[in-house]
């Protein structure tokens, strides 16, 4: 397959080089030094102390790759814009575009079934509706990452969770297809784990529980998952944090599991602390507003989580990095 992965940071990184050593035609957009470094030496990813390395065309001009069988758009929330901006170049008749971004994504009310309960008002998810004038219905995918990276020398990404690399992905309106069987099998063989998922939907919900608390708290007290998870002077706050994030997203799909004791967590940082500490724009809006306006939709009381999100939009704002 011809794939590209456009935002190729840490996450994105790592599974261009999964993907090329797969035997895929991978192409990346990225920028700046990490760019530079790609195009002299490619890009490598390491795993403990082994380091895979891979060829891959890379460019900041989406034109400069050709058309694609599928894009990977690893970006955060926050640099979407230059997608909407950049992605025309890459799209064949039947380029799908995987959005494999953390928290509410901008098109979750694109294709939405029926019986899920009313959506709140989410246009700040996609402002000036660019991302709706690029990229229509047909094209989209849904994705949700689970892996932890971090670029640690330009051309050079570590993967931090060798046990856990998945990208589950599945159709804005959940209905199965051959272009998502087709690249299941091709993450599957490149060891980016992606089983089957019948909501995609309700898999952003299980993955935003932990985001929306836990990778909130850790930007408010600088530490990492696993720091917050093993603080004693978290050990009461940690579970009703996870019990309000439950009850926002069984509204949305009561098949979502309930959590109120945090599983195994990564001694790592979150991106949202990442971002933060590396003055860049925050995902405030997907992780922290999205969810509260799904709260307020269904009428549920929130206050430890509408708390610790009036203090993550202070942090923000305090350090130019959100404007909302």
């Amino acid at each position: 397959m011809r794939i590209c992965v456009f935002g190729a940071g840490a996450v994105g990184s790592h599974f261009a080089v999964r993907l090329a050593l797969a035997g895929h035609e991978v192409s990346c957009v990225m920028r700046g030094p990490h760019l530079e470094a790609v195009k002299a030496n490619g890009l490598t990813l390491r795993v403990g102390d082994v380091d895979l390395k891979a060829r891959v065309k890379a460019s900041d001009d989406p034109a400069a790759l050709g058309l694609q069988d599928v894009v990977i758009a690893t970006l955060k929330a926050t640099g979407l814009a230059s997608l909407a901006a950049g992605l025309q170049p890459l799209l064949g008749e039947d380029t799908g575009v995987v959005f494999a971004q953390n928290g509410i994504p901008w098109w979750y009310d694109i294709g939405l079934s029926a019986e899920h309960p009313p959506v709140p008002d989410l246009a700040f998810l996609d402002p000036g509706r660019r991302l709706r004038a690029a990229i229509p219905r047909q094209r989209i995918i849904g994705g949700v990452v689970f892996s932890s990276n971090e670029v640690i020398a330009p051309g050079v990404a570590a993967n931090l969770s060798p046990e856990r690399n998945r990208l589950l992905i599945g159709e804005c309106d959940d209905r199965s297809s051959e272009r998502i069987a087709r690249l299941r099998a091709a993450l599957n063989e490149a060891e980016i784990e992606s089983p089957d998922v019948p909501q995609i939907r309700e898999t952003v919900w299980s993955k935003l529980l932990t985001n929306m608390s836990m990778s909130v708290l850790c930007l408010l007290t600088g530490q990492t998952a696993r720091g917050v998870r093993d603080d004693p002077a978290l050990a009461e706050i940690v579970p009703r944090l996870l019990d309000e994030a439950s009850s926002v997203a069984q509204y949305c799909f009561p098949s979502v599991r309930r959590v109120t004791r945090a599983g195994p967590a990564p001694d790592h940082k979150p991106s949202i602390l990442q971002d933060y500490e590396r003055g860049r724009a925050m995902e405030i809006d997907a992780l922290v507003r999205a969810p509260a306006a799904f709260a307020r939709a269904a009428g549920l009381a929130t206050p430890m989580l509408d708390f610790l999100a009036a203090l993550a939009i202070r942090q923000a704002r305090d350090k130019g990095l959100y404007k909302g």
